[in-house]
């Protein structure tokens, strides 16, 4: 594999002194050479490899996240990266000064940097962004000090993609076949979107205990349960919302047309897992639609994932992603929902089951 070249401006006996001390780690879809001494946490969305001078307070961190599905070009994989892991860590100044794109193993990686101001001092980070076989890896460098300059740079030159083909996005082989050996959708889907307070630290997210979760299980009769569940911090009750109906598969068109369903306002409990009482009512609609679909497989994390695509926002899916209209959900374990009712509300699907 090739090493990423031309991404920063360094002296080649930079490079020979600090790309050979430790032996070569992988990561999801990345290789990487940590420095001596480092330390590396693994989080929710990716892994952290940093150091610091607690006397000083100098510091030099790298993320490296999970592959994630992504149908956007290299450019704006790159340009919402900057915003969500940059922007939304340290204050810039000014826009990323980018290097030119490169091919590595199947990938198209643009890196850019700016300086950024942290108090009295001024930093810098650097981004990289690989964008190949349907997803994306970001590698996001900052760091206070030029203490660490040649550990990190040296940290950045030894990064290496694997190939597309090991960390491809593919299409999935049927997960069940239904009636007259139609491929079929059938199983449990699930979105589980963890509410963050919209701040980063050390180019990790801030997690609130606040969750916004949907699910579809399409069963192999043809109906389908859809369940809505969203506790969030800023919101004073619990939303709920849940529909029945069947669905039918024409080709990669998913036509879900609902037969009963309502949504509703329960009161918060003393935890994230308790229920109120109910509160009101809320304005649901029942809505017919139908979506283009695809069923992925991503080897990196070893998930099914649903893609859906729409023309537009529908009641169920809401405005989530409205410039592509596109939502995902990933398979999960048969009949292990991550959705619990209200105490004593029944949707008539509880004794459902799904295939293993």
């Amino acid at each position: 594999m090739k090493l990423i070249k031309n991404m920063l401006l360094m002296n080649l006996f930079l490079l020979m002194g600090y790309a050979g001390f430790a032996q070569k780690q992988s990561f999801d879809a990345v290789f990487f050479t940590m420095p001596k001494g480092w330390q590396q946490q693994q989080g929710e969305g990716g892994l952290q490899l940093s150091v610091m001078d607690s006397k000083t307070g100098s510091y030099a961190i790298a993320v490296i996240t999970k592959a994630n599905a992504s149908t956007a070009s290299a450019n704006e994989n790159f340009s919402n990266d900057w915003l969500r892991l940059v922007k939304g860590s340290v204050q810039v100044n000014g826009e990323p000064s980018l290097q030119q794109a490169t091919k590595q193993n199947g990938w198209t990686v643009i890196s850019g940097r700016a300086n950024y101001t942290e108090g009295a001092n001024q930093g810098m980070a650097t981004l990289l962004t690989a964008t190949g076989g349907g997803q994306m890896v970001s590698v996001v460098a900052i760091a206070n000090t030029r203490v660490y300059e040649k550990e990190l740079l040296a940290l950045i030159n030894s990064l290496e993609w694997a190939k597309v083909a090991q960390a491809n996005v593919v299409a999935a082989k049927p997960v069940v076949k239904g009636g007259a050996g139609k491929t079929s959708i059938v199983g449990l889907w699930c979105d589980n979107t963890l509410e963050t307070t919209g701040s980063y630290v050390n180019g990790f997210p801030q997690y609130t205990a606040g969750y916004m979760r949907k699910e579809y299980a399409f069963y192999p009769d043809g109906t389908y349960l859809f369940r809505n569940k969203q506790w969030q911090t800023l919101m004073k009750d619990i939303l709920f919302v849940y529909e029945t109906g069947t669905y039918s598969v024409n080709g990669n068109q998913l036509t879900v047309t609902p037969k009963q369903g309502k949504g509703g306002w329960w009161a918060k409990g003393q935890s994230t897992k308790v229920w109120g009482n109910p509160v009101k009512t809320a304005d649901y609609k029942l809505e017919k639609a139908t979506y283009a679909f695809e069923i992925k497989y991503f080897s990196g994390s070893q998930d099914y994932c649903l893609i859906l695509k729409m023309t537009g926002p529908t009641q169920r899916e809401g405005n989530s992603n409205s410039h592509q209209y596109e939502v995902s959900y990933k398979l999960m374990e048969a009949n292990k929902s991550i959705i619990d009712n209200p105490p004593g509300f029944k949707t008539g699907f509880e004794n459902k089951q799904l295939p293993q």
